[in-house]
C-alpha cells in the first residue's frame, strides 16, 4: 500500500467529509493558524485513499489523528508516522495496528457525540458571555480539576458561557475550536466548582454555548466524553446530542 504526504486542503477535507462526525476536529484544523501546525499522510491504493494521519504539533504530547480502514492505519504508522510520544485519537478497528507500533498504560474509551441543530431544545435560561478579560478566573476554576484541554487563546477564537456568584466563576462551558469555513464547533472544557455541583449549570452553561454556535450558523456540533461519565451524558443528552460512535483516546509511546 502506497504513503504519501498530503498538503492539499481541498483533497484532506474531501477524505474528512467522509466522516464528518469523527473528523470534526481534523476538519477545524484545516484554518489557518491550525494548518500551519499540522502534517497530512494518507495511506492508499490506486486512487483511492484507505487511511489517513494528522499529526498536529499545537500541544505537547502532539496529536495524532487516526482514520480510515485498520491495513492503512498499519502501512503509516510502519512508515511515514515516526512519533516517539503522542495524544492518540483511533477507532476500534486501529488498535491492532497500534499494538504493534505503540505502547499504552490505558487508553480511554470515549464518545463522539453530536447535536443536530434542529434537534436542539428551547430553553428560557441564559448565562453570562466570557472573554479574554476572564482568562485568569476560568484558569483558577481549572485549576481545581477539569479544562485539561483549556488554552487561553480558546476564549478569543471560540465560545465560553459562565455562570457566577458573589463576583465568583462557579461554572463554566466552552470550546475547544470553532472553524466558521468548515461549520465545525467542538464543544468541551465544561466544569463546575466542587462546591457547586447538582444544580443544573453545567447544563445551563452547554445549552449557552450551543445556542451560540447555532445563532453563527454552525452545521456540525460534537463534543467528547468519556463512556463512564454517566452524569455529563445524562447533561448532554438532555440537549439532544446523540452518540455518534465509540473511539479511544490516550497518550501512547513508539515501542
Amino acid at each position: 500500500m502506497a504513503t504519501r504526504l498530503l498538503t492539499d486542503r481541498t483533497e484532506i477535507q474531501a477524505y474528512l467529509e467522509t466522516d464528518r462526525d469523527y473528523a470534526a476536529y481534523a476538519l477545524g484544523d484545516l484554518d489557518e493558524g491550525f494548518f500551519e501546525k499540522c502534517t497530512w499522510r494518507v495511506a492508499e491504493e490506486g486512487d483511492a485513499i484507505r487511511a489517513l494521519a494528522l499529526e498536529y504539533v499545537g500541544f505537547a504530547p502532539p496529536i495524532l489523528f487516526l482514520m480510515g480502514a485498520g491495513d492503512g492505519v498499519a502501512a503509516l504508522l510502519d512508515g511515514l508516522v515516526q512519533l516517539d510520544r503522542a495524544f492518540v485519537t483511533s477507532r476500534e478497528e486501529h488498535l491492532s495496528a497500534l499494538s504493534q507500533f505503540y505502547r499504552w498504560d490505558e487508553l480511554e474509551h470515549m464518545w463522539r457525540m453530536v447535536l443536530r441543530p434542529d434537534r436542539f431544545p428551547k430553553l428560557a435560561r441564559s448565562c453570562k458571555r466570557l472573554s479574554a478579560d476572564d482568562v485568569d478566573r476560568l484558569s483558577a476554576l481549572y485549576s481545581l480539576g477539569g479544562g485539561d484541554a483549556f488554552s487561553p487563546t480558546q476564549v478569543t477564537q471560540g465560545v465560553f458561557c459562565g455562570v457566577e456568584q458573589g463576583g465568583q466563576l462557579i461554572a463554566v462551558a466552552g470550546t475547544h475550536l470553532v472553524s466558521e469555513v468548515y461549520s465545525m464547533g467542538a464543544v468541551g472544557n465544561v466544569m463546575t466548582h466542587p462546591d457547586h455541583r447538582g444544580h443544573g449549570y453545567a447544563t445551563l452553561t452547554t445549552y449557552a454555548v450551543c445556542a451560540e454556535l447555532i445563532r453563527r450558523g454552525i452545521k456540525t456540533i460534537v463534543l467528547n466524553v468519556r463512556q463512564d461519565n454517566a452524569p455529563a451524558i445524562r447533561v448532554y443528552e438532555k440537549l439532544r446530542f446523540v452518540r455518534y460512535c465509540p473511539f479511544y483516546e490516550g497518550v501512547i509511546e513508539r515501542r
